[in-house]
C-alpha cells in the first residue's frame, strides 16, 4: 500500500513541469519592484555624477592653485614691506612685543584656528579659500595670513582675482614665517581708528597705556576694532564698542584662553577709561 503524503501548500496547483524554485508575483507586487529598482538606479547614477564632479572640481582647484602658487611673489619681503609702511605712517617700528592677551584676543577675533594649527595642510587651505572667496572676506574677515598678505601685497585691491592672490600668499606668508612672527607684522600694521596704526599707537592712544599692560577688557576692546574700526568706535558708539569686546571675551572663553568667570569679571567692571590722546602725542611721548 503506497501512502501519498499531501503536497505543501505552496507547491499545490504546479503542474507536473512547474518548478519549485520559481517565486510567482501578483501584478501589483511586480509593478513595485519594478519601480524599486529604478528608484535605485537613479540614486545611484546621481551619486556617480556628484562624485565625478566633486573629483573633476578639486583638480581644477589644485591645478589653479599650483598655478597661483608659481605666478605670485615671494614673501621673504615681508618685513621690510612692514618697516617701510610704518615709517611712512611714523609708526613705531619695529613695535613693542606682542602681548599675550592681545595675541589670544585677535586670535579670536580674526582666526579662530590661528594659534593651534599650521594653517598650510589641505583642511587649512580649504578653510581659508571658503572663507576667503565664497564669503567674500572683507577687511577684517578671513585668517590672519590672509590680511597680512592683503595689507603688504593688496592694499585697496578687491574681487575674486584680489582674493585669491591673498589666500595663495596667505599660505606663503606661512611657510615662511612662525605664528608669532605673523602676529607681530599685523599687529605693527593694523589699523585701529583715529589715526592709530600699529597696536603701540592704539594701546597708547585709547588707555594711554603700553601694549604690555592692557588689560582683558582693553585688548578685547582692541581686537574688535581691527575688523570695523568706524563701526566700533568706542568714542563715538560706545555702546557697540562694548558689545564687540563682549563678543571676544567670549570667544576666549570658547577656546579655554579664559576662564567664564574672569570674562564674567571683566564684563561687571565699567568700560575700559579712554584716554583719547591723539596719534601725534602719542608718537612724541615715545
Amino acid at each position: 500500500m503506497t501512502v501519498r503524503h499531501p503536497a505543501p501548500a505552496g507547491e499545490r496547483g504546479r503542474g507536473p513541469g512547474a518548478d519549485p524554485h520559481r517565486l510567482s508575483l501578483a501584478p501589483g507586487e511586480l509593478f513595485r519592484a519594478r519601480r524599486r529598482r529604478g528608484r535605485c538606479r537613479r540614486i545611484t547614477g546621481r551619486l556617480r555624477r556628484a562624485v565625478a564632479l566633486a573629483a573633476a572640481l578639486a583638480t581644477l582647484g589644485t591645478i589653479s592653485f599650483g598655478a597661483l602658487l608659481l605666478i605670485t611673489p615671494a614673501v621673504g619681503n615681508a618685513p621690510k614691506l612692514v618697516r617701510a609702511q610704518d615709517r611712512a605712517r611714523h609708526a613705531a617700528w619695529p613695535g613693542p612685543p606682542v602681548p599675550r592677551r592681545f595675541a589670544a584676543s585677535l586670535t579670536a577675533t580674526e582666526e579662530h584656528g590661528f594659534s593651534a594649527e599650521a594653517g598650510t595642510g589641505p583642511p587649512a587651505i580649504a578653510g581659508v579659500s571658503l572663507a576667503g572667496l565664497i564669503a567674500g572676506g572683507g577687511p577684517g574677515g578671513g585668517a590672519l595670513y590672509q590680511q597680512l598678505a592683503r595689507l603688504l601685497y593688496t592694499p585697496g585691491d578687491s574681487g575674486l582675482a584680489a582674493r585669491a592672490e591673498q589666500v595663495v600668499l596667505g599660505v606663503k606668508l606661512d611657510l615662511s614665517y612662525t605664528r608669532a612672527q605673523v602676529l607681530q607684522m599685523y599687529a605693527d600694521l593694523a589699523y585701529f581708528g583715529h589715526g592709530f596704526y600699529g597696536l603701540a599707537a592704539a594701546s597708547c592712544g585709547y588707555f594711554a597705556e603700553p601694549p604690555a599692560r592692557l588689560s582683558w577688557a582693553q585688548a578685547a576692546m582692541l581686537a574688535g576694532l581691527v575688523q570695523a574700526p568706524a563701526a566700533g568706535d568706542p568714542f563715538r558708539h560706545p555702546a557697540r564698542a562694548r558689545a564687540r569686546e563682549a563678543q571676544v571675551l567670549g570667544r576666549l572663553v570658547a577656546m579655554h584662553a579664559l576662564t567664564s568667570a574672569r570674562a564674567a569679571a571683566a564684563l561687571r567692571r565699567p568700560p575700559p577709561r579712554l584716554a583719547a590722546r591723539s596719534a601725534s602725542a602719542c608718537r612724541s611721548s615715545r
